[in-house]
């Protein structure tokens, strides 16, 4: 490399470098943004339950239908309803909230495959987001329960996230139950065999964070039984 490719190169990189810290600097305060609109929509939503799974689920599929009834006996117990905002699961989770007459919540995201809001969020409870850790907040912030249907690697992401989060008491407890046990148990037998029972990566307390049932009403019972013991309250 001649010295004046070097001039350039290190020329180039010294700006691309100088960019990019400015670039970083001014997403604090739309990150900020995020923040402040997500709460402003979701602080008087009042308890709600979050509803997960795949956003490819088609509505004839038997999870979709068993996700709609979750949703709408949810209501029947005084919960709304906050989904991701897509199709899919997600879908069905405020088609019943909309079903139930309960408030029916989306925190919908901006992807390059444009993630499009489903028809049945209330109009004042949707909230679109850049990021997804934003929208993860949310989440965790005002729900006060997990109900995670088969799903994939985002799924997988809220699920886990929300274990940690509990597993370290960086939030209260809450309810997580995962419906259906032939999709999930796989998964969670390798989690027992492997992670605790072989490593001892984690404590066999920590498998008590979570349920994994076959029905809606057992999903639904879970939770109500739950609030029968603790106070209703945000998790931050």
């Amino acid at each position: 490399m001649t010295d004046e490719e070097k001039l350039i190169r290190d020329s180039f990189e010294e700006r691309t470098w100088a960019e990019r810290k400015s670039n970083d600097s001014w997403s604090i305060f739309k990150i900020m943004g995020e923040f402040v609109n997500g709460y402003d929509h979701l602080s008087q939503i009042g308890p709600c339950v979050s509803i997960f799974g795949s956003a490819r689920t088609k509505p004839d599929n038997k999870y979709y239908k068993m996700a709609t009834e979750t949703a709408y006996l949810l209501t029947q117990k005084g919960f709304g309803i906050i989904t991701g905002g897509g199709p899919g699961i997600m879908e069905a989770g405020n088609k019943g909230a909309s079903a139930g007459d309960g408030k029916s919540a989306g925190c919908n995201i901006q992807l390059e495959f444009e993630q499009h809001a489903n028809e049945f969020i209330d109009d004042d409870k949707l909230v679109t987001f850049d990021y997804f850790f934003v929208r993860k907040v949310m989440f965790m912030k005002y729900s006060q329960g997990f109900i995670v249907f088969p799903g994939g690697f985002g799924t997988f992401d809220e699920l886990f996230e929300a274990i940690t989060l509990i597993q370290t008491k960086k939030i209260a407890k809450f309810p997580i139950v995962l419906l259906d046990k032939e999709y999930w148990s796989g998964l969670f037998k390798w989690v027992k065999e492997v992670m605790l029972d072989k490593e001892k990566n984690i404590s066999s307390e920590d498998m008590n964070l979570f349920h994994i049932v076959d029905k809606p009403e057992e999903a639904v019972k879970i939770i109500d039984d739950f609030y029968q013991h603790y106070k209703l309250k945000p998790n931050f």
